[in-house]
Protein backbone atom coordinates (compact mmCIF):
# COMPACT_ATOMS: atom_id res chain seq x y z
CA UNK A 1 0.00 0.00 0.00
CA UNK A 2 2.80 2.26 1.10
CA UNK A 3 4.59 1.50 -2.34
CA UNK A 4 1.05 2.13 -4.05
CA UNK A 5 0.98 5.47 -2.01
CA UNK A 6 4.37 6.38 -3.22
CA UNK A 7 3.03 5.42 -7.06
CA UNK A 8 0.48 7.53 -6.87
CA UNK A 9 2.53 10.17 -5.93
CA UNK A 10 5.27 10.23 -8.19
CA UNK A 11 6.03 13.40 -9.39
CA UNK A 12 4.85 14.96 -12.78
CA UNK A 13 8.37 15.48 -14.13
CA UNK A 14 8.63 11.27 -13.81
CA UNK A 15 9.25 9.08 -16.70
CA UNK A 16 6.03 7.01 -15.80
CA UNK A 17 4.20 10.95 -16.95
CA UNK A 18 5.83 10.32 -20.36
CA UNK A 19 3.20 8.72 -22.48
CA UNK A 20 0.49 10.94 -21.47
CA UNK A 21 2.92 14.23 -22.52
CA UNK A 22 3.32 12.34 -25.64
CA UNK A 23 -0.34 12.48 -26.43
CA UNK A 24 -0.79 15.53 -25.87
CA UNK A 25 2.06 17.63 -27.04
CA UNK A 26 3.07 15.28 -29.57
CA UNK A 27 0.58 12.62 -31.26
CA UNK A 28 -2.71 15.27 -30.75
CA UNK A 29 -0.75 17.61 -33.19
CA UNK A 30 0.52 15.26 -35.65
CA UNK A 31 -3.05 13.57 -35.99
CA UNK A 32 -4.10 17.31 -36.83
CA UNK A 33 -1.25 17.87 -39.44
CA UNK A 34 -1.97 14.45 -40.35
CA UNK A 35 -5.41 15.40 -41.65
CA UNK A 36 -4.96 18.69 -42.79
CA UNK A 37 -2.45 17.23 -45.27
CA UNK A 38 -4.85 14.65 -46.17
CA UNK A 39 -7.66 17.66 -46.81
CA UNK A 40 -4.97 19.76 -48.87
CA UNK A 41 -4.01 16.23 -51.04
CA UNK A 42 -7.65 15.48 -51.33
CA UNK A 43 -8.87 18.96 -52.68
CA UNK A 44 -5.62 19.28 -55.12
CA UNK A 45 -6.29 15.89 -56.60
CA UNK A 46 -9.77 17.80 -57.31
CA UNK A 47 -8.01 20.73 -59.00
CA UNK A 48 -5.41 18.83 -60.55
CA UNK A 49 -6.51 17.27 -63.60
CA UNK A 50 -4.14 15.74 -66.21
CA UNK A 51 -6.66 14.02 -68.54
CA UNK A 52 -5.13 13.67 -72.07
CA UNK A 53 -7.15 15.87 -74.91
CA UNK A 54 -8.75 12.23 -76.20
CA UNK A 55 -10.34 12.15 -72.32
CA UNK A 56 -11.27 15.56 -72.67
CA UNK A 57 -12.80 14.85 -76.24
CA UNK A 58 -14.79 11.86 -74.79
CA UNK A 59 -16.25 13.89 -71.87
CA UNK A 60 -17.72 16.33 -74.33
CA UNK A 61 -19.02 13.96 -76.71
CA UNK A 62 -21.16 12.19 -73.99
CA UNK A 63 -21.01 14.11 -70.44
CA UNK A 64 -23.27 16.32 -69.37
CA UNK A 65 -23.77 19.82 -69.99
CA UNK A 66 -21.76 20.66 -66.27
CA UNK A 67 -19.15 18.32 -67.27
CA UNK A 68 -19.15 19.02 -70.99
CA UNK A 69 -18.01 22.64 -70.98
CA UNK A 70 -15.51 22.64 -68.66
CA UNK A 71 -13.93 19.53 -70.60
CA UNK A 72 -14.37 22.12 -73.53
CA UNK A 73 -12.40 24.85 -71.92
CA UNK A 74 -9.62 22.18 -70.91
CA UNK A 75 -9.12 20.87 -74.14
CA UNK A 76 -8.74 25.06 -75.34
CA UNK A 77 -6.00 25.39 -72.85
CA UNK A 78 -4.56 22.09 -73.81
CA UNK A 79 -4.36 22.74 -77.37
CA UNK A 80 -1.76 25.91 -76.80
CA UNK A 81 0.88 22.93 -76.60
CA UNK A 82 2.24 22.18 -80.11
CA UNK A 83 2.59 18.36 -79.47
CA UNK A 84 -1.10 18.18 -78.53
CA UNK A 85 -2.45 20.53 -81.43
CA UNK A 86 -0.11 18.61 -84.17
CA UNK A 87 -1.62 15.30 -83.02
CA UNK A 88 -3.11 14.26 -86.26
CA UNK A 89 -5.97 12.15 -84.77
CA UNK A 90 -6.98 15.01 -82.79
CA UNK A 91 -8.18 17.21 -85.19
CA UNK A 92 -10.95 15.50 -87.14
CA UNK A 93 -12.50 14.24 -83.73
CA UNK A 94 -12.45 17.73 -82.79
CA UNK A 95 -14.17 19.27 -86.16
CA UNK A 96 -16.81 15.62 -85.82
CA UNK A 97 -17.17 17.39 -82.02
CA UNK A 98 -17.63 21.01 -83.04
CA UNK A 99 -19.91 20.30 -86.01
CA UNK A 100 -22.25 18.12 -83.51
CA UNK A 101 -22.90 20.68 -81.26
CA UNK A 102 -24.75 23.22 -83.45
CA UNK A 103 -27.67 24.02 -82.27
CA UNK A 104 -27.34 22.50 -78.67
CA UNK A 105 -29.81 23.80 -75.75
CA UNK A 106 -27.48 25.05 -73.39
CA UNK A 107 -29.52 27.76 -71.67
CA UNK A 108 -30.64 26.65 -68.34
CA UNK A 109 -29.09 26.01 -64.52
CA UNK A 110 -25.55 24.20 -64.42
CA UNK A 111 -25.31 22.68 -60.84
CA UNK A 112 -23.41 25.38 -59.31
CA UNK A 113 -22.52 27.85 -62.30
CA UNK A 114 -25.60 28.99 -63.12
CA UNK A 115 -26.27 29.02 -66.56
CA UNK A 116 -24.03 26.42 -68.49
CA UNK A 117 -21.82 28.37 -71.29
CA UNK A 118 -22.16 26.95 -75.03
CA UNK A 119 -19.48 24.13 -75.62
CA UNK A 120 -18.99 25.76 -79.18
CA UNK A 121 -17.24 28.61 -77.61
CA UNK A 122 -14.09 26.53 -76.49
CA UNK A 123 -14.05 24.33 -79.27
CA UNK A 124 -13.86 27.46 -81.66
CA UNK A 125 -10.93 27.96 -79.52
CA UNK A 126 -9.10 24.85 -79.57
CA UNK A 127 -9.95 24.30 -83.46
CA UNK A 128 -7.90 27.63 -84.03
CA UNK A 129 -5.14 25.92 -82.43
CA UNK A 130 -5.27 23.07 -84.86
CA UNK A 131 -1.43 22.79 -86.60
CA UNK A 132 -1.25 22.23 -90.30
CA UNK A 133 -2.48 19.73 -91.74
CA UNK A 134 -6.25 20.71 -91.19
CA UNK A 135 -8.67 18.05 -91.60
CA UNK A 136 -10.35 19.62 -94.89
CA UNK A 137 -13.61 19.74 -93.34
CA UNK A 138 -12.28 22.29 -90.28
CA UNK A 139 -12.08 25.43 -92.51
CA UNK A 140 -15.96 25.05 -93.60
CA UNK A 141 -17.37 24.43 -90.21
CA UNK A 142 -15.61 27.16 -88.71
CA UNK A 143 -17.28 29.54 -91.55
CA UNK A 144 -20.54 27.85 -91.10
CA UNK A 145 -20.35 28.83 -87.22
CA UNK A 146 -20.09 32.27 -88.01
CA UNK A 147 -24.05 32.66 -88.42
CA UNK A 148 -24.19 31.00 -84.67
CA UNK A 149 -26.91 33.03 -82.49
CA UNK A 150 -24.04 33.40 -79.62
CA UNK A 151 -22.22 36.42 -79.90
CA UNK A 152 -19.21 35.28 -78.06
CA UNK A 153 -19.36 31.86 -80.22
CA UNK A 154 -18.99 33.76 -83.65
CA UNK A 155 -15.88 36.06 -81.37
CA UNK A 156 -14.08 32.37 -81.09
CA UNK A 157 -14.63 31.34 -84.35
CA UNK A 158 -13.23 34.59 -86.18
CA UNK A 159 -10.74 34.60 -83.82
CA UNK A 160 -10.26 30.33 -84.45
CA UNK A 161 -10.36 31.53 -88.61
CA UNK A 162 -7.57 34.16 -88.41
CA UNK A 163 -5.65 32.80 -86.13
CA UNK A 164 -5.65 29.37 -88.97
CA UNK A 165 -4.50 32.03 -91.49
CA UNK A 166 -6.34 30.74 -94.45
CA UNK A 167 -6.67 34.00 -96.95
CA UNK A 168 -9.46 32.29 -98.48
CA UNK A 169 -12.00 33.38 -95.29
CA UNK A 170 -11.44 36.82 -96.36
CA UNK A 171 -14.83 37.49 -98.09
CA UNK A 172 -16.51 35.50 -94.90
CA UNK A 173 -14.58 37.63 -92.25
CA UNK A 174 -16.16 41.14 -94.36
CA UNK A 175 -19.41 40.07 -93.95
CA UNK A 176 -19.20 40.10 -90.57
CA UNK A 177 -18.14 43.75 -90.24
CA UNK A 178 -21.97 44.51 -90.68
CA UNK A 179 -22.33 43.03 -87.24
CA UNK A 180 -24.49 45.20 -85.12
CA UNK A 181 -22.38 43.45 -81.82
CA UNK A 182 -19.94 45.70 -81.54
CA UNK A 183 -17.35 43.11 -80.26
CA UNK A 184 -17.72 41.17 -83.50
CA UNK A 185 -16.47 43.91 -85.00
CA UNK A 186 -13.78 44.56 -83.03
CA UNK A 187 -12.33 41.08 -83.42
CA UNK A 188 -12.99 40.86 -87.28
CA UNK A 189 -11.19 43.88 -87.80
CA UNK A 190 -8.21 43.17 -86.07
CA UNK A 191 -8.21 39.69 -87.71
CA UNK A 192 -8.58 40.85 -91.45
CA UNK A 193 -5.22 43.15 -90.43
CA UNK A 194 -3.69 39.79 -89.31
CA UNK A 195 -4.36 37.71 -92.53
CA UNK A 196 -2.58 38.18 -95.06
CA UNK A 197 -3.46 40.42 -98.85
CA UNK A 198 -4.29 43.36 -98.89
CA UNK A 199 -7.92 42.99 -100.49
CA UNK A 200 -9.33 43.17 -97.15
CA UNK A 201 -8.37 47.14 -97.32
CA UNK A 202 -11.46 48.88 -98.18
CA UNK A 203 -13.37 47.12 -95.25
CA UNK A 204 -10.69 48.23 -93.04
CA UNK A 205 -10.89 51.96 -94.13
CA UNK A 206 -14.81 51.51 -93.29
CA UNK A 207 -13.70 50.90 -90.43
CA UNK A 208 -11.57 53.79 -89.26
CA UNK A 209 -15.45 55.41 -89.39
CA UNK A 210 -17.07 53.20 -86.99
CA UNK A 211 -19.02 54.03 -84.25
CA UNK A 212 -16.68 52.43 -81.87
CA UNK A 213 -13.50 53.96 -80.90
CA UNK A 214 -11.90 50.77 -80.20
CA UNK A 215 -12.73 49.61 -83.12
CA UNK A 216 -11.54 52.82 -85.03
CA UNK A 217 -8.07 51.76 -83.39
CA UNK A 218 -8.14 48.04 -84.19
CA UNK A 219 -8.92 49.36 -88.10
CA UNK A 220 -6.01 51.74 -88.01
CA UNK A 221 -3.18 49.31 -86.26
CA UNK A 222 -5.03 46.57 -88.35
CA UNK A 223 -3.98 48.76 -92.01
CA UNK A 224 -0.67 49.53 -90.65
CA UNK A 225 0.01 46.20 -90.98
CA UNK A 226 -0.37 45.92 -94.49
CA UNK A 227 1.20 48.96 -94.93
CA UNK A 228 -2.12 51.54 -95.50
CA UNK A 229 -1.10 54.93 -94.36
CA UNK A 230 -5.32 55.69 -94.55
CA UNK A 231 -5.48 55.02 -90.59
CA UNK A 232 -2.27 57.55 -89.80
CA UNK A 233 -5.07 60.22 -88.20
CA UNK A 234 -6.53 57.40 -86.10
CA UNK A 235 -2.91 56.92 -85.14
CA UNK A 236 -1.81 60.46 -84.16
CA UNK A 237 -4.69 60.43 -81.57
CA UNK A 238 -4.15 57.32 -80.19
CA UNK A 239 -0.96 59.10 -78.87
CA UNK A 240 -2.39 61.64 -77.33
CA UNK A 241 -2.48 60.46 -73.38
CA UNK A 242 -5.26 62.67 -72.15
CA UNK A 243 -7.79 61.68 -75.00
CA UNK A 244 -6.89 58.53 -74.87
CA UNK A 245 -7.66 58.55 -71.10
CA UNK A 246 -10.65 60.34 -71.39
CA UNK A 247 -12.09 57.69 -73.85
CA UNK A 248 -10.83 54.76 -71.70
CA UNK A 249 -12.97 56.07 -68.70
CA UNK A 250 -16.35 57.11 -71.36
CA UNK A 251 -15.66 53.05 -72.41
CA UNK A 252 -15.60 51.63 -68.62
CA UNK A 253 -18.85 53.66 -67.17
CA UNK A 254 -21.61 51.11 -66.89
CA UNK A 255 -24.76 52.16 -68.56
CA UNK A 256 -23.31 53.74 -71.86
CA UNK A 257 -25.42 52.93 -74.68
CA UNK A 258 -24.39 50.64 -77.51
CA UNK A 259 -22.16 48.63 -75.27
CA UNK A 260 -22.86 44.63 -75.21
CA UNK A 261 -21.43 42.32 -73.23
CA UNK A 262 -19.47 40.74 -75.15
CA UNK A 263 -17.52 44.22 -76.43
CA UNK A 264 -13.91 43.56 -75.92
CA UNK A 265 -11.55 46.67 -76.10
CA UNK A 266 -7.23 46.41 -77.57
CA UNK A 267 -7.05 48.50 -73.93
CA UNK A 268 -8.41 45.92 -71.72
CA UNK A 269 -5.37 43.54 -72.13
CA UNK A 270 -3.03 45.31 -68.98
CA UNK A 271 -5.46 46.70 -66.20
CA UNK A 272 -2.56 48.67 -64.71
CA UNK A 273 -2.05 51.32 -67.54
CA UNK A 274 -4.33 50.34 -70.32
CA UNK A 275 -4.17 53.54 -71.98
CA UNK A 276 -0.24 52.76 -72.24
CA UNK A 277 -1.40 49.56 -74.20
CA UNK A 278 -3.16 51.70 -76.86
CA UNK A 279 -0.47 54.24 -77.07
CA UNK A 280 2.41 51.05 -77.48
CA UNK A 281 -0.01 49.58 -80.20
CA UNK A 282 0.23 52.65 -82.14
CA UNK A 283 3.61 52.94 -81.67
CA UNK A 284 4.06 49.34 -83.45
CA UNK A 285 2.04 50.68 -86.08
CA UNK A 286 3.90 53.43 -86.67
CA UNK A 287 7.40 52.19 -86.79
CA UNK A 288 5.95 49.30 -89.27
CA UNK A 289 4.56 52.79 -91.16
CA UNK A 290 7.83 54.16 -91.27
CA UNK A 291 5.33 57.33 -90.63
CA UNK A 292 8.19 59.97 -90.30
CA UNK A 293 5.17 63.03 -90.25
CA UNK A 294 4.79 61.29 -86.06
CA UNK A 295 8.27 61.87 -85.22
CA UNK A 296 7.51 64.94 -83.36
CA UNK A 297 4.99 62.96 -81.39
CA UNK A 298 7.11 59.66 -80.86
CA UNK A 299 10.55 61.51 -79.32
CA UNK A 300 7.97 63.96 -77.35
CA UNK A 301 6.44 60.81 -75.70
CA UNK A 302 10.32 59.35 -75.69
CA UNK A 303 11.29 62.13 -73.24
CA UNK A 304 7.81 62.76 -71.19
CA UNK A 305 5.52 59.63 -71.17
CA UNK A 306 5.16 58.66 -67.72
CA UNK A 307 4.59 55.21 -68.48
CA UNK A 308 8.17 54.20 -68.59
CA UNK A 309 7.06 51.16 -71.19
CA UNK A 310 5.25 53.46 -73.68
CA UNK A 311 8.84 55.30 -73.21
CA UNK A 312 10.72 52.56 -73.97
CA UNK A 313 8.41 51.69 -77.03
CA UNK A 314 8.86 55.48 -78.19
CA UNK A 315 12.45 55.26 -78.43
CA UNK A 316 12.32 51.99 -80.48
CA UNK A 317 10.33 53.32 -82.81
CA UNK A 318 12.48 56.70 -83.39
CA UNK A 319 15.20 53.85 -84.21
CA UNK A 320 13.04 52.28 -86.52
CA UNK A 321 11.63 55.74 -88.47
CA UNK A 322 15.67 56.31 -88.32
CA UNK A 323 17.32 59.89 -88.14
CA UNK A 324 15.64 62.64 -89.00
CA UNK A 325 16.93 64.58 -92.04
Amino acid sequence: MDKLVEGDAAPRGSLTAAPAYAVQFFLIPLAVVAVTVAVYLGFRSLVTDERTAQEYLAIIQTGGMSDRWPAAYELSRLMADPEVAGDPTLGPALVNAFTASKGENWTGWCGGFGECPPVRRYLALAMGRLMPPLPPDAIPALVEALGDPDSETVINTIWALGSLGDPSVVPHLEAMYESTDVGVRKVTVYVLGALPGDGQDRVLATALNDTAVDVRWNAAVALARHRNREGVPVLRRMLDRPYVEETVIAQRTPGRTGENAANRSVFLAAEEDPVGEVMISALQAVAALQETSLRAHVAELSREEPNLRVREAAMETLKALGPAS
